[in-house]
């Protein structure tokens, strides 16, 4: 890659034409990046140290919660440090260690959320056979398969671009290295590799979300079939928190990602972009932290052990 490529380094303008207004972004981005990772380990943390929530809906969102806080890792702190920095620089291969790890996070909470929707689908559908369809052998394997699975397609991807010989400009109009922003950059016919690209998003956002839509689909038909209201209640409520991820999730992904490269404007897909990087991954512990009792009761739990253990001694 360094043979065919005159660029050594990139220089990453972010939210450079702001001007003062980067100090108020990074107390904005610091605040809620702080506030992701406590949420994220904290949902970590409970499942880990509740045994009443070591189940496989549990085991996946403690992985969904370790995918999405290493994801905010890998984009998160160089951003915050280009809002204070005027050189912005980032090495070639700096640049696509960056992407292939983001893309790597991205792709395997993508095939996460998918999982999970299959498990809600096992759940509620086939309560009868569920103890055999999610068995903690089978649960291992899903999430191996969508870390291995989301890396396998983000190393194509991130070869796919930096296969490209950079011998011109090397301002990258965003404030990490992505795909379209970086691949723009190249000094070669880049339409093969955008539209390989195109389709393998195409396949990794919209393949997982008909899955999940199916599964949605005869986990309604179940429910509707549910004669007391109590009982369709506590149905729905152990999907809402799902459905709200996925739906924010793909809905950014897909704004992004599934258009044509020459459609893309940078201003509105940073905007988007800050989204699914900042917002989403602060979501899902917001989200399965309020809306779902088990984690409640067992935050609450684990709080009073905690306070009632020093008077104890």
């Amino acid at each position: 890659m360094a043979n065919s490529s005159f660029v050594t380094e990139f220089l990453l303008m972010g939210f450079s034409s702001l001007g003062e207004l980067q100090l108020v972004l990074f107390v904005v981005f610091l605040s809620l990046y702080l506030i992701t990772l406590s949420g994220n380990i904290t949902i970590i943390s409970v499942i880990r140290l509740d045994c009443n929530l070591h189940t496989p809906m549990y085991f996946f969102l403690c992985v969904l919660s370790v995918s999405e806080t290493l994801y905010t890792i890998v984009i998160l702190p160089k951003m915050l440090i280009n809002l204070f920095s005027v050189l912005r620089t980032l090495s070639f291969m700096s640049c696509a260690t960056q992407m292939f790890f983001f893309l790597g996070f991205a792709v395997t909470n993508c095939l996460l959320l998918g999982v999970m929707g299959y498990d809600r689908y096992a759940a509620i559908c086939q309560p009868l056979h569920y103890p055999v369809l999610m068995s903690w052998r089978v649960c291992g394997q899903l999430a191996v398969t969508s870390i291995i699975g989301g890396f396998l397609i983000s190393l194509v991807g991130t070869t796919l671009v930096f296969s490209l010989p950079f011998c011109g400009p090397n301002k990258v109009d965003h404030y990490f290295c992505d795909i379209f922003p970086v691949i723009r950059l190249a000094c070669a016919d880049a339409h093969i590799n955008e539209l390989v690209i195109f389709i393998a998003g195409v396949l990794v956002l919209l393949v997982p979300l008909i899955f999940i839509c199916i599964s949605y689909g005869f986990i309604v038909r179940t429910i509707l079939r549910i004669p007391s209201a109590e009982g369709k209640r506590k149905a729905f409520s152990t999907c809402a928190s799902h459905l709200t991820v996925v739906i924010v999730h793909y809905g950014c992904a897909s704004s992004v990602y599934l258009r044509p490269s020459a459609k893309h404007t940078s201003g509105k897909d940073r905007l988007v972009t800050v989204t699914y990087t900042i917002i989403t991954p602060l979501l899902s512990p917001i989200v399965y932290s309020l809306r779902n009792k088990d984690v409640q009761m067992a935050i609450r739990k684990i709080i009073g052990k905690t306070v009632s253990f020093p008077k104890s001694l």
